[in-house]
């Protein structure tokens, strides 16, 4: 090799050396990586992950080893133990803080059950999605199947699928909800109510209408706070720009989206932000009038060719003790309303 090329070969070393002593010193711009280069370690007390309940939501009595990292390894929406459950009940993700102490009380008057009940608390339309599939569901690494005996939602989905042979009759109505505008604490995007949530700029966290009920009666209210128009720019303009962003599951990512600074408000049931209030989070609520509220009421039903209709039974008429709706009223829920009483007549 000449001078020539003895010298390109030292200067592309000397390069590639520079580079290398630059990456290993900290110094020069970092990598671009899937997270636009501002990946950091969380500087947020892990507790602000779910699942929020300190184990109290996992029924199961030999619990063995209890391996849960935030945000990591974390299966916050499965509950209790696969082993043999003798109860399996689905239900509608919005009070999974109210099931421990409802399990609880119900494991008292049924002792036979106790530490034998799993239930899940997902979105409706995924938990008829799993059910769909047999049962059978992968999360991360884990699959496994569950089906359950108990099958708890809106009342109007519980009657729909009871029409539809996927329930067996009667939908039993035992509680209901009314919606509320979480925020973070300190109302740093100043929401008054459900008409700035179209406004342009500010950053809200939404349910997805592909699988969470809960969007029917948003859609309602907002339609009744701001027509069409407002409608529109919360589920279309603003999830086109980004300024929407819709969850997979709502009860677990509203919250923690507005803890982790990704959006300001957010429209859940007012019990969900109860139950964050009461936990010590970062996180508040805004009451929407009654006249741009909507109310839901919550049925449940036995699956067909449920596995455990005995205890099935036993469960759904539990959740009409007034034992039930004592724990229901911790955190906001009421009563059946009259008119639905008369309906489900």
């Amino acid at each position: 090799m000449g001078t020539g090329g003895h010298s390109r070969g030292r200067g592309a070393l000397l390069g590639a050396l520079i580079a290398a002593a630059t990456l290993l010193g900290g110094a020069g711009p970092a990598p671009d990586t899937a997270w636009h280069g501002t990946v950091r370690a969380p500087g947020y007390a892990g507790q602000v992950f779910p699942p929020w309940s300190g184990g109290a939501n996992d029924p199961a009595t030999n619990k063995g080893l209890e391996f849960t990292v935030p945000e990591v390894n974390d299966a916050p929406d499965f509950h209790g133990s696969l082993d043999h459950p003798k109860l399996t009940i689905f239900v509608a993700g919005n009070y999974y803080f109210a099931m421990a102490p409802l399990v609880a009380a119900f494991e008292r008057g049924h002792p036979a059950l106790a530490g034998h009940i799993y239930y899940e608390t997902l979105p409706p339309g995924i938990l008829l999605r799993q059910m769909k599939a047999g049962g059978t569901v992968t999360v991360g690494n884990l699959t496994w199947t569950a089906k359950p005996d108990v099958f708890a939602a809106g009342a109007k989905k519980i009657k729909a699928l009871v029409a539809a042979g996927t329930l067996v009759g009667p939908a039993v109505t035992y509680a209901s909800n009314t919606l509320a505008i979480m925020i973070a604490a300190g109302n740093p995007g100043h929401v008054q109510g459900l008409a700035d949530l179209g406004r342009p700029g500010l950053r809200i966290v939404m349910p997805n209408p592909a699988w969470e009920g809960v969007v029917r009666q948003i859609e309602a209210s907002l339609a009744k706070a701001g027509g069409k128009a407002l409608v529109t720019a919360v589920y279309k303009t603003k999830v086109a720009n980004g300024e929407t962003i819709l969850t997979h599951v709502h009860h677990r990512q509203t919250p923690l989206f507005l803890m982790q600074g990704l959006a300001v408000a957010g429209v859940t049931w007012q019990s969900e932000a109860v139950f964050q209030e009461q936990a010590g989070h970062p996180i508040a609520h805004i009451a929407i009038p009654a006249s741009q509220n909507t109310v839901a009421v919550y049925g449940a039903a036995l699956v067909r060719g449920a596995a455990h209709p005995r205890a099935g039974r036993a469960w759904i008429a539990f959740l009409r003790s007034p034992e039930a709706l004592r724990i229901f009223e911790r955190y906001g829920f009421k009563g059946v309303p009259p008119s639905h009483k008369a309906a489900a007549r």
